[in-house]
């Protein structure tokens, strides 16, 4: 089976690419962080400055870790979905389960380690210039000089091709079978997460408004929350679409499409209500606290300094691989529905009323994964103002949150129209004809 998937990537490497870019991303990302452990392991290096660093590496590396996993399990869902009918053809020609599951994951065991190599010199430039940004900002003294050693290659070489795994696994199961299992660890996961963010976004009253560690309960609880709302996307989703009072023939469509289509499309779901909490929920704490120290004529100490670095960091490292999620699930999964559009078109449909249809569709998610993520994130900014402020909601929150939408709504419906206004350039004919 191994043969078959190196002959499988051979023949068509394209649609092998957003699994590469995903793995590529991650494993930059977690050997650039993960190398300011390798410089803090040098001699000489002070204790300020090896707090510093491995503070950066331990945070940023283990969000680094999950954004890995849940990028490449998102892209090779598509995938694996995509091919539905060339693994029925394999099953028919006597392959079994498992001879499957080891063709799909050695595919995307060699896409991770191409993906792995190809991020090393990013990577290794990259932490050159995090340390430079630790350096100008007082955080770590000038004498310091980055080092690329074993931890970063090899965390960042055995966390990428551990998710890829992984996830390839994940992906071929649900596939071939093993879903009423999965449903209920789903749901035992998602409970789990939404009982210990809400205890973990409460236990913020404990610490004083000066307290050091008075952001993590927040900041864990909004992120456990978003993760157990995350989980139960395909019922969120359903739950949404039974409320709307939506009419006309692209709005009946456009929930009928998706009530059908719920399960599929529950990775973009999740990649959105993660976005909306935790860069929301993120942002705002981070700007609270920031208003709070400056009203009080107070100067930032070095974990302090140390803290807004890494929110930051996280955010932004989190914006860049949803982003790419998003990108990639969505161009995947519209440019997968040609043959749809095709009889869509036959049975009278106009190219507008398509893409009114797939606009529909993205407004719904959209909205749909942005009220979700919200509310996971006021579950973790309301206790943190109330503790810092004695405010309930900031007035940061609604700039923040208006940047988010922006951001979310241009990924969302630029890449869902961009995509069906290419795919409907096929003649209608020829799209139905498309196996």
């Amino acid at each position: 089976m191994f043969v078959l998937a190196m002959r499988s990537i051979r023949q068509r490497p394209g649609r092998f690419l957003a699994t590469l870019l995903s793995a590529f991303l991650g494993a930059v990302i977690v050997m650039t962080f993960n190398s300011m452990h390798d410089t803090a392991g040098q001699p000489g290096v002070d204790p300020v400055s090896k707090e510093t660093l491995s503070t950066a590496a331990g945070v940023v590396g283990g969000y680094g870790t999950l954004l890995v996993f849940f990028a490449v399990a998102s892209t090779l869902t598509v995938n694996v979905r995509q091919r539905a009918a060339e693994m029925e053809l394999l099953r028919c020609s006597g392959a079994t389960p498992a001879q499957i599951k080891r063709m799909v994951v050695g595919e995307a065991l060699a896409v991770a380690l191409v993906g792995a190599a190809l991020a090393t010199g990013p990577a290794l430039l990259g932490g050159r210039a995090l340390l430079e940004v630790f350096q100008d900002s007082g955080q770590v003294e000038r004498f310091v000089d980055h080092s690329f050693g074993p931890v970063a290659l090899s965390s960042g070489i055995g966390i990428t091709l551990f998710a890829a795994v992984g996830a390839a696994f994940l992906a071929v199961r649900r596939a071939t079978g093993g879903n009423r299992q999965r449903g209920r660890a789903r749901t035992v996961l998602a409970y789990a997460a939404l009982v210990a963010g809400a205890a973990s976004a409460t236990s913020t009253f404990v610490f004083s408004a000066t307290d050091a560690a008075l952001m993590a309960p927040p900041a864990y609880g909004a992120i456990l929350l978003s993760v157990g709302c995350a989980l139960r996307a395909p019922r969120l989703l359903a739950a949404v679409l039974d409320r709307l009072p939506l009419g006309g023939a692209s709005g009946w469509l456009a929930v009928r499409n998706l009530r059908e289509r719920a399960g599929q499309l529950a990775g973009i779901l999740m990649s959105l209500i993660l976005f909306t909490a935790v860069a929301t929920a993120t942002l705002t704490m981070q700007a609270v606290e920031s208003d709070a120290v400056e009203a009080s004529g107070a100067v930032k100490s070095v974990d302090a300094k140390n803290l807004e670095t890494l929110n930051f960091t996280v955010v932004g490292i989190i914006v860049v691989f949803v982003c790419v999620m998003l990108v990639n699930s969505l161009y995947a999964a519209t440019s997968y529905r040609v043959r749809e559009f095709g009889q869509q078109r036959l049975a009278g449909a106009t190219p507008g009323q398509v893409l009114g249809l797939v606009g529909v569709e993205g407004l719904i998610l959209m909205i749909t994964g942005m009220f979700f993520g919200a509310l996971a994130a006021l579950a973790g900014v309301v206790p943190f103002t109330v503790a810092r402020t004695d405010e309930v909601v900031p007035g940061e929150f609604f700039g923040i949150g208006a940047a988010v939408v922006a951001v979310t709504a241009v990924v969302t419906l630029g890449t869902s129209l961009t995509t069906a206004r290419r795919t409907l350039r096929t003649p209608a004919v020829g799209a139905v004809a498309v196996a």
